[in-house]
């Protein structure tokens, strides 16, 4: 119902544009009425995200372009995939299956387990630390929800934990793949918007720490409601010494990757390739190492690339199409032009993406609006960098977001008790809330997100 709601209100922004535009515009009311339609249909049928924004693209610049769309659709592919950046998505994802297959997820998890069982709220902290750690190495929401979920639920099996808490908790967890560095998806809206990838990295450490720092709250919340119930036995420190030894391998990989980021060594794509190095060096070392191996991680890692690969060429032939048609420099013109103050509309945007995410998956979600929506964003005098954290928070709403949320689906295909989705669905609303909470206190105080950039960058 929220998702009606908001497509509705950019249904009225869309015919205000066209009004306002009067004469000048470049879309009369009745195209678009029918664009709007069109992409409501589309988006809202269920089809495969990556061919309906192909389909849409073609569909739109046949009917309303007067330019040869088929002559520029080839130019479109091949510039986003030839772009250096975008190498860093299946790099960074290779880099995470390689260190899943060589067990090192596991003893991630086991090792923070020891550290963290006797808080209050006992495991789920665990999920959420060891899914903050991997995701420093996956840069993906749903390959680390994967890994953390495949590792973590036999641990909750015979336990007194409410196992709607457990899933929650891993979903939250899982969506955090996306914001802490490396994140994948500050490099597709750093491709897009001409942004520096590294000023965004930075930009989003103080709010990943925030994010952590209010999921732990709820769990502690939760573990004092609870009581003795969730929480371990008491380890020796002897024991908690040593285990911090299964965490080596997992941290230099992050310094590695980071510190030849921040440090001004290498580029992301770069510490991506090192990364991989890495990883295999890991795997050998521990004599996990196999033809096998490399092949089954190339093999999963070729699968999500072309899938993303897919949505991306999709989205730059609608994009392209619609700013053919002259859509998002009409509705840039009218928001700006709203008797309204920057914060407000600022606040309808964060309100429109928050409803899209409850049917939109979050990647599709960048690439279809960030190039209709930036230029209002930046119009407002927003700072780039912050939008790029903003937006990106964002998306790991949507990847939690009843009733389409893809981590929710990732997390329920791995469940082996029958229930149904819903648990999943309930665990995952305070996580959920927090995580708006947590844009607000973003948007009240911009400097979480930018105050690191200015010093380490000068911005």
């Amino acid at each position: 119902m929220i998702a009606l709601v908001f497509l509705a209100i950019l249904l009225v922004v869309m015919v205000g544009a066209s009004l306002a535009g009067g004469g000048g515009g470049n879309i009369p009311l009745a195209e678009t009425l029918t664009i709007a339609g069109i992409m409501t249909i589309f988006f809202g049928s269920g089809v495969y995200i990556g061919a309906a924004l192909g389909a849409l693209g073609l569909l739109i610049g046949f009917a309303f372009s007067d330019r040869p769309i088929w002559l520029f659709i080839g130019q479109m592919v091949w510039g986003p995939s030839s772009s250096f950046v975008l190498v860093a998505v299946p790099l960074f994802l290779l880099m995470g299956e390689i260190m899943l297959r060589a067990g090192f997820s596991e003893r991630l998890y086991r090792a923070m387990n020891v550290w963290l069982e006797r808080l209050p709220g006992g495991l789920l902290h665990t999920n959420i630390m060891s899914s903050a750690l991997f995701s420093a190495i996956s840069g993906s929401s749903v390959a680390t929800a994967a890994t953390m979920g495949s590792v973590a639920l036999p641990y909750f099996q015979n336990t007194r934990y409410n196992p709607r808490y457990v899933l929650g908790s891993l979903a939250a967890g899982g969506a955090l793949g996306n914001l802490i560095p490396p994140g994948i998806t500050f490099i597709i809206y750093g491709l897009i918007t001409e942004t520096s990838v590294g000023a965004l990295y930075l930009a989003a450490l103080g709010p990943s720490v925030v994010v952590v720092i209010l999921f732990t709250i709820v769990i502690v919340w939760h573990g004092i409601r609870a009581g003795a119930a969730e929480r371990g036995p008491k380890i020796p420190l002897a024991v908690k010494l040593r285990a911090l030894v299964d965490l080596g391998p997992t941290l230099l990989l992050i310094a590695l990757v980071l510190g030849t980021i921040y440090g001004g060594y290498a580029t992301p794509t770069e510490a991506a390739a090192l990364g991989v190095l890495g990883a295999l060096a890991f795997a050998a070392f521990e004599r996990r190492l196999s033809i096998r191996m490399i092949h089954e991680s190339a093999e999963a890692t070729a699968r999500v690339t072309a899938m993303i690969g897919l949505i991306l060429f999709g989205a730059y032939l609608l994009n392209f199409v619609l700013t053919t048609v002259g859509l998002p420099q009409l509705l840039s013109k009218f928001v700006a032009g709203l008797p309204l103050p920057p914060w407000a509309i600022m606040m309808m945007i964060i309100g429109f993406y928050i409803a899209l995410g409850t049917f939109m998956e979050g990647f599709s979600m960048i690439l279809t609006t960030i190039p209709v929506i930036f230029p209002v964003v930046v119009g407002l005098g927003y700072d780039p960098i912050w939008f790029g954290v903003v937006v990106t928070m964002l998306v790991e709403i949507a990847m939690i977001s009843p009733p389409d949320g893809t981590v929710l689906y990732v997390l329920q295909g791995m469940r082996k008790d029958g229930r149904p989705i819903t648990d999943v669905f309930a665990g995952v609303m305070p996580f959920f809330l927090v995580y708006i909470v947590a844009v607000f206190a973003l948007m009240a105080a911009p400097s979480l997100a930018l105050w690191l950039p200015s010093v380490m960058m000068g911005r």
